[in-house]
């Protein structure tokens, strides 16, 4: 963790120069992004197996991108139980909040004979993209998939980077097994972005992308916003912690 002591007069330009982030050098991460996307539109699925091998060092091909109802059942199986119940627990609170948000169509007439009213219609398809990596992120793929199921889009599919020897992380298996996702393939970055939006012979298009991801993953969606929707681009995740000494350390 890097710990930085402001104090006195140093404190402000420090402060200038941590939050001064300029958009100015993304442009070389614009240009790489913009050429996969180009290839996942030209090739499709060929584009896809060879950026999944250049990157992520896993060769797959069409029978094996999806992940399977074997490899979700072997995915239970590597993890502890009482994970798992802690994945179910969680789902079930989040999808109880999301239930209460839930917006309806409604009509009116009004004395003139007015006929008003609002119809409420989910999208059809949306895709969510789950890093992988050194660390799993289960709790990504119950934020985004319940609140899709709870509105009612037809089918969610799932993105989410491979390991060298071509498995998805366990625990977003299970997570997205839970949350009611439809569909889960092994394929990351910017291509998996690029394969949602325009869709290839085995990822179909989606309406919509959510979910976090590297500066790739980021500019992507940028890059396929009006293409299909996204829920923002996102930048890292930061958190400022305001405490004294009479705070416990182990707490905050």
């Amino acid at each position: 963790m890097r710990i930085m002591k402001l104090t006195g007069d140093s404190r402000k330009g420090a402060l200038e120069a941590l939050l001064g982030r300029s958009p100015a050098g993304y442009s070389e991460y614009e240009e790489t992004v913009r050429q996969i996307i180009e290839d996942v539109r030209a090739r499709g699925d060929e584009a896809v197996f060879e950026l999944e091998e250049k990157f992520d060092r896993c060769r797959l091909d069409r029978d094996s991108i999806r992940v399977s109802r074997q490899e979700i059942e072997e995915a239970y199986g590597k993890l502890d139980s009482a994970f798992v119940e802690v994945i179910r627990r969680s789902a079930a609170n989040i999808r109880a909040y999301h239930e209460k948000q839930v917006t309806q169509s409604w009509i009116t007439t009004s004395g003139d004979g007015t006929i008003l009213g609002q119809k409420v219609t989910p999208i059809e398809t949306s895709g969510c993209y789950v890093p992988g990596g050194r660390a799993v992120y289960p709790s990504s793929v119950l934020m985004n998939v319940i609140p899709a199921k709870v509105a009612g889009v037809e089918r969610i599919v799932i993105a989410t980077p491979p390991d060298a020897s071509g498995k998805a992380a366990a625990g977003t298996i299970v997570a997205a097994d839970i949350a009611g996702a439809d569909e889960i393939y092994k394929v990351g970055g910017a291509q998996a972005i690029a394969a949602l939006a325009y869709g290839t012979e085995t990822i179909p298009r989606v309406d919509k992308i959510t979910g976090p991801g590297n500066i790739f993953v980021a500019l992507a969606k940028k890059a396929c916003f009006g293409v299909t929707g996204i829920d923002s681009v996102a930048g890292p995740s930061e958190i400022l912690v305001i405490a004294d000494h009479t705070a416990n350390p182990r707490y905050v």
